[in-house]
């Protein structure tokens, strides 16, 4: 640090040349590709890793739910603020319905660790609404209204293997302990395009335990629920369920949260 001269303030002679000046408030330039392609494969090395983080997660003395369930649903650009609100709408009102709380109530536990995920983007998945426990109507309530209240998360394509990877990751830093574990992947389209193609994040995702089930909003794509079958669940049980377009989300999102947790 300079020498400050009378009044506190830097004299003169101790401010650094006009150049030196130059230098250090010169505005930094731009990442590179070199920069960017390296970033890319460090994301990747990351995605890649998921069994392994999963594996090494060490037992937490945390409350005990019956299950750990990620939603993840479609927030690409082929989804408008209608269809948008219709999901996040169906995903509140399916997990506050008397058979949904009837089926946590059933349980050992009688409670469900639950959060929310957003996808679209290669790489951008999203946790909108981090961990809440759910036990009764009050919990059920209280994680629809985060559910609404959420700002909706900038997405782009449809990359659904880097959703289930970044579930996989969620899931391994659960504040609560679980012996099943579902990802729930919701959308109206197939993979696109991301940093690891849907089936192989989905063969990480069941090697460390976790199933992963789907749910096929029809409409657009042809055999999406063909596609979904072959590309995307995977697990003990796994499944796919439709919904006869947007409008028919929260039914279809009830069935398959009874069927997820019963």
């Amino acid at each position: 640090m300079p020498a400050a001269g009378r009044g506190g303030a830097l004299s003169a002679q101790s401010l650094p040349s006009l150049p030196a000046r130059m230098a250090l408030t010169a505005t930094p330039a731009p990442p590179t590709l070199d920069v960017r392609r390296k970033d890319r494969r460090m994301l990747r090395r990351q995605m890649l890793a998921v069994p392994a983080l999963i594996a090494a997660t060490p037992a937490r003395a945390a409350d005990p739910v019956d299950l750990l369930l990620v939603l993840a649903i479609d927030a690409s650009g082929s989804i408008d603020a209608e269809e948008f609100r219709l999901q996040r709408e169906g995903c509140a009102e399916a997990l506050a319905h008397p058979s949904v709380l009837a089926a946590i109530r059933g349980g050992p536990q009688g409670a469900i660790g639950i959060a929310l995920v957003e996808w679209g983007a290669p790489g951008g998945a999203a946790t909108v609404v981090d961990w809440r426990r759910v036990a009764d109507a009050a919990g059920a309530l209280a994680a629809g209204d985060a559910i609404r209240a959420a700002p909706r998360s900038r997405q782009s394509w449809n990359a659904i293997g880097d959703a289930i990877d970044h579930a996989a990751r969620l899931i391994a830093a659960a504040p609560f302990v679980a012996d099943e574990k579902v990802i729930d992947l919701s959308g109206d389209a197939p993979d696109m395009r991301g940093l690891r193609r849907a089936p192989e994040a989905r063969d990480s995702a069941v090697a460390a335990g976790i199933t992963v089930n789907g749910l096929a909003i029809l409409g657009g794509t042809p055999g999406l629920a063909e596609i979904y079958g072959r590309e995307v669940i995977g697990g003990p049980g796994a499944f796919v369920m439709t919904a006869e377009g947007r409008a028919d989300f929260a039914r279809a999102m009830r069935a398959k949260l009874v069927r997820e947790i019963a």
